[in-house]
């Protein structure tokens, strides 16, 4: 087993990807490791022709991930839109490493992101030491997806502020990247394109502007469609989880991934599952990403400070952190919601034991 914390997808499934190349006998775009059909196989999953068989990577509608591929195929970049938590990096790592063979020509958008992140940066001291010149550039993952041909993504990008995200402007209209100072410009070789993410959380507060906009092409990504789909997810994530971890831990009993399934359905929808009981909406976005996050805390706590078998007591304290993001207004939320239907529920007694004990 690998002694990496976390592989990126090209590591983590170079068996698929080198199976899907084998079977590939579609047209490839220009330096693309995979044909825009099987790209979509990877993301998707299922069986190939010679029985192997792929994991899927995104779970929901095959139109969504068949029109990112495609608009990657064109000179229009990929927004990838929607809540935090609805897979927008995990697809976005997954188109790269797919397309590119190489997920990790990152920019993260932060309030701080320069346009040096985005553009091109110096190494200072050869500059002061030989002035301008090639040998002081120091290459961002943009500039470097443009030289090689590849996908590079840019991580939030409506965190970063509006005078950086203009400077994408230039690269994604002309496919060039000028650098006034040596007097010579990078241009895109086939191959590269941007992949950014934003989620609707951070509406207003950098806003794309519209020349911007009118180069992306944008694909919002929904939440789970049904709690079967949104219950598979979780369990897919969480046994990954569990080998990367190697935890000391059996696999999590799918009633207990149904139950935290529930509990943040309801609570993100204010509604029960048979919209008999209606219920006040906490501030945090209780995400798909956030209950593996609980899933994955609990099988730790059950692993190493309980009996190794995931239980109430082991995920109730996530559970609570997770829901509790504002501790004046989502407390009485959460307190509301357990005892008017947690309580009422008399398999899920044990659940409610935990949480009111805490």
């Amino acid at each position: 087993m690998s002694e990496i914390l976390r592989q990126h997808a090209e590591q983590l499934f170079a068996q698929e990807l080198e199976e899907l190349q084998k079977q590939d006998g579609q047209k490839r775009p220009a330096n693309w490791k995979l044909s825009p059909q099987s790209v979509v196989s990877y993301l998707i999953g299922g069986k190939l022709k010679n029985g192997f068989e792929v994991s899927p990577k995104y779970i929901g509608k095959r139109s969504l991930m068949e029109i990112a591929v495609a608009t990657l195929t064109t000179d229009r970049a990929l927004l990838l839109y929607g809540l935090p938590g609805t897979a927008k990096s995990w697809v976005s790592e997954h188109l790269a490493a797919a397309i590119s063979g190489d997920s990790t020509l990152v920019v993260q958008g932060t309030a701080g992101t320069s346009e040096e992140s985005v553009r091109y940066g110096w190494n200072y001291a050869r500059l002061i030491a030989e002035g301008p010149s090639a040998a002081a550039l120091v290459e961002t993952p943009v500039m470097r997806g443009m030289k090689e041909g590849k996908i590079a993504r840019i991580e939030e990008l409506t965190r970063i502020g509006a005078d950086v995200q203009d400077a994408l402007i230039t690269i994604l209209s002309e496919k060039s990247l000028p650098v006034p100072e040596l007097n010579f410009e990078i241009q895109a070789i086939k191959g590269f394109n941007i992949i950014a993410t934003a989620n609707n959380r951070d509406k207003g507060v950098n806003e794309l502007s519209g020349a911007l906009k009118r180069r992306f092409n944008t694909v919002v990504l929904p939440l789970p469609a049904t709690i079967e789909e949104e219950i598979d997810i979780v369990r897919r994530r969480v046994e990954s989880f569990e080998k990367i971890m190697d935890l000391p831990a059996q696999p999590p009993a799918l009633q207990e991934i149904r139950r935290i399934v529930t509990i943040f359905r309801e609570l993100r929808a204010g509604v029960t599952l048979d919209n008999k009981t209606k219920i006040k909406i906490p501030s945090g976005t209780l995400s798909t990403a956030e209950a593996i996050s609980v899933v994955n805390s609990g099988l730790s706590m059950a692993a190493y400070f309980g009996d190794g078998e995931l239980k109430a007591g082991d995920l109730a304290a996530s559970i609570i952190g997770s829901v509790i993001k504002d501790p004046v207004q989502d407390k009485v939320i959460w307190q509301e919601y357990l005892e008017t239907v947690v309580k009422p529920r008399e398999e899920w007694s044990d659940i409610y034991r935990a949480c009111r004990d805490l």
